[in-house]
């Protein structure tokens, strides 16, 4: 079996990861999602995304890319809040 290419391009580079960030929170923020399974959102966003929009031309890469844009949103945010977190309690 051969891997499939995958070219990574602007979208995959610089849109497609806030773009789940953003989806992801509005679904959060909307529809009163538990915390549990607001990771599992992300990933089903980022495979959506990827398979349908970004890489319909081959199934295979739409999911190993849309793992890679569920997972990267799920980071930077887990980031982003530990960062917010620490500045304001280094400011107490």
């Amino acid at each position: 079996m051969d891997f499939p290419t995958i070219h990574t391009n602007f979208w995959d580079a610089v849109i497609s990861v806030p773009v789940v960030m953003i989806l992801t929170q509005l679904i959060k923020l909307f529809l009163k999602v538990p915390r549990k399974f607001v990771p599992t959102i992300a990933l089903v966003l980022g495979l959506c995304i990827s398979i349908f929009i970004a890489h319909r031309h081959s199934f295979i890469a739409g999911i190993f890319m849309g793992w890679f844009y569920g997972y990267a949103a799920i980071g930077s945010y887990a980031s982003l809040k530990t960062t917010i977190q620490a500045y304001r309690n280094e400011k107490e």
